[in-house]
């Protein structure tokens, strides 16, 4: 609850960025539990031994019953806490003890322990034991846990990880960020680094992780131009990564001409372009779209908004994307106004992460870009992805209660000063009318 701008007595009260944000993440993870308990919908048999029809869709009550008790319910749970437990941090007092730790000299010790850090966990993919293939990319891990086996996708940890390190960079480097090699170059080093590691198994997120790398160094007061040098090379290692691919290769000539093989390469875009074609204005109705019965793979996770389209129709593609818009309104609001280095470039980073990992994975569901697995974030199913957001998303949160703190200290102080001078003004009235009557 917070004044209108300009006023200084209490207006009606308006929502902070920090609650609409809250607000949003809720909306959207509501929407996804509702959506891939939809997406993942079965056939139940109907009918006796002799009926030739075989089967039928879920009813929708059965339907409901089962996304409430569903596994993406309790991850939807555990974002919450997750963006709760984040809200609370004390984050002005973090950024403080961490951007004063020995000063801009240790800046670059700090961000290669970092990476190591960073590397060591996307390398667990490959351990024995602890790693494992699925679709035939090393992605996940396992962990045993006494509620069960719990997977864990490494390369969330680093993209989410990598800005707040970078953030942390930019605030103790910030004298040395216009040079290059004394500055910029550590840090862009570090991008590669990581971002090289994940693009063997996963291009998409790879792509992502260099795009906000650049977004927080130039934030950092890193110089464009020497972004613009560095393009040809990450262009040449993207362009590497695809031809050196099969795989690769096939969705890119699968995007260039999808009807050559309707039905190997192109399979898949055609599909999910069909899905989300097919809502119309207000969609199918929930539950009762026919794309998820097989034909567009991955209907859970990366084309989950193909689902959407077809089932809630224009206006439900239209609300998922309007709060996702609202989110980076407020997250821009809270990023201009914050004051401390540090998490002016953690709140960049986050913003600029949802946004462009949003984006990319829309233009590839509408057959925009060549598809690659990039989940829709808070909404494509993946407990790694729904829980570091969310908590990403809390740390906004956090900055922005700081600054309601700071704002009623400020207005507070205010007060005291004009009370402090209205008294002076009524203790000197009596003498200025005394002067005035002995003229």
């Amino acid at each position: 609850m917070c004044s209108a701008p300009g006023g200084g007595s209490d207006t009606a009260p308006v929502l902070r960025s920090g609650q609409i944000i809250a607000l949003a993440v809720l909306s959207l993870l509501a929407i996804g539990v509702v959506m891939v308990g939809s997406a993942g919908m079965g056939l139940s048999p109907v009918g006796g031994p002799g009926d030739a029809t075989g089967v039928a869709p879920m009813g929708l009550g059965a339907m409901l019953a089962r996304v409430m008790l569903s596994r993406s319910a309790l991850y939807a749970g555990l974002a919450l806490l997750a963006m709760g437990g984040a809200s609370l941090l004390p984050m002005r007092l973090i950024a403080r003890r961490a951007s004063g730790l020995g000063g801009d000299r240790i800046g670059p010790i700090g961000l290669a322990l970092g990476v190591l850090a960073l590397l060591l966990v996307l390398s667990s993919v490959y351990w024995p034991g602890v790693g494992g293939q699925i679709n035939g990319s090393h992605r996940w891990i396992a962990l045993a846990t006494p509620i069960g086996a719990l997977s864990i996708q490494p390369s969330e940890i680093a993209k989410w990880g990598l800005i707040g390190l970078l953030a942390w960079y930019g605030a103790v480097a910030a004298r040395r960020m216009e040079r290059f090699w004394s500055g910029l170059a550590p840090a862009l080093a570090g991008v590669g680094l990581v971002a090289g590691v994940v693009m063997r198994e996963d291009l998409g997120t790879a792509v992502l992780i260099g795009a906000v790398g650049a977004v927080v160094l130039i934030g950092a007061g890193a110089r464009a131009r020497y972004f613009l040098g560095a393009a040809p090379l990450a262009a040449a290692a993207v362009i590497a990564a695809i031809v050196t691919s099969e795989y690769r290769m096939r969705r890119w000539t699968a995007f260039m001409d999808p009807m050559g093989d309707p039905q190997g390469a192109g399979y898949h875009l055609i599909q999910s372009i069909r899905a989300v074609g097919g809502g119309d204005l207000f969609g199918r109705g929930l539950g009762l779209g026919i794309s998820k019965f097989g034909y567009v793979p991955e209907d859970t996770t990366d084309f989950l908004f193909a689902i959407i389209s077809e089932e809630t129709g224009l206006a439900g593609a239209i609300v998922v994307v309007g709060l996702y818009l609202v989110i980076l309104a407020a997250a821009l609001s809270i990023v201009r106004r914050e004051s401390v280095p540090m998490l002016k470039l953690l709140g960049l980073g986050v913003m600029a992460t949802l946004g462009l990992q949003a984006a990319m994975n829309l233009v590839v569901v509408t057959g925009l870009a060549p598809t690659k697995g990039i989940a829709l974030p808070l909404l494509s199913s993946g407990g790694t992805g729904w829980v570091l957001t969310a908590g990403s998303l809390g740390l906004l949160l956090a900055i922005d209660r700081a600054q309601a703190v700071a704002e009623r200290a400020a207005a507070q102080r205010i007060a005291r000063e004009n009370e402090r001078a209205r008294e002076i003004d009524g203790a000197r009235a009596p003498a200025r009318v005394a002067a005035t009557v002995g003229q």
